[in-house]
């Protein structure tokens, strides 16, 4: 079953300047149609960032979606928080959720649409059996925790992978983000492999000009479906 393919750009807040996130908003608002949140909690992942009063002073800021990756050791505690702070996707960690179908039903039941992130070191059998609803698969490309580190080339085997035993569970309409080391040189390679949201921080914010290098990152992933 073929695939209509709508790929998007998620800039990483985690990449901006955090005295400054309103203007990271602004920079990158026209562009794209979804802001990335990393959300650590000391636990799960050595660093601490954002809390739900931060998301919830983001929200009037935009009228984009605002995606909360939530890297923590108790996601069911943080669901409801997050998602009365004003976020529109949550994605919780197959490595963290007890009872991962529970999880993801109440993160349905609130509204939001729900995501399954996965460790670079996980690739679990049954995944879909927790997505018949049709929401995203969040394939970590690095270890979680920093920003800033490189592209784990093995990302592309997995992405693929998982394309084909979602595509062949009747699940095509899940879709897939990846997150970690993504930037203009290898999106279009990321974009064949079955990705069809690209998180890019460092390679956006830590640009000289972030501007440019979205529309350069954009430009590169939608070349690898045209």
């Amino acid at each position: 079953m073929s695939r209509t393919r709508h790929v998007q750009l998620a800039p990483s807040l985690l990449a901006s300047d955090f005295a400054d996130l309103g203007g990271a908003l602004r920079q990158l608002e026209d562009l794209v149609e979804v802001f990335h949140v990393d959300i650590m909690d000391g636990h799960f992942v050595p660093n601490i960032t954002l809390g739900p009063m931060v998301v919830e002073a983001l929200r009037p800021r935009t009228e984009r979606l605002l995606d909360v990756h939530l890297m923590v050791a108790d996601p069911d505690r943080w669901v409801r928080p997050y998602r009365d702070a004003g976020a529109d996707w949550i994605s919780v960690h197959w490595e963290a959720a007890t009872h991962l179908e529970r999880t993801l039903s109440e993160i349905r039941k609130s509204g939001a649409r729900a995501g399954v992130a996965l460790n670079p070191g996980s690739f679990p059998d049954g995944l879909e059996y927790v997505l018949t609803d049709r929401d995203f698969v969040l394939v970590m490309s690095v270890n979680p925790g920093f920003g800033g580190q490189s592209f784990l080339p093995a990302s592309l085997v997995k992405l693929a992978a998982l394309r084909r035993r979602l595509d062949d569970a009747g699940l095509a309409g899940v879709q897939l983000e990846i997150d970690g080391g993504v930037d203009a040189g290898n999106a279009a390679d990321i974009v064949r492999a079955g990705a069809d949201i690209l998180v890019a921080g460092s390679s956006v914010y830590g640009a000289d000009d972030p501007r440019q290098a979205a529309q350069q990152l954009l430009k590169a992933a939608l070349a690898a479906i045209a």
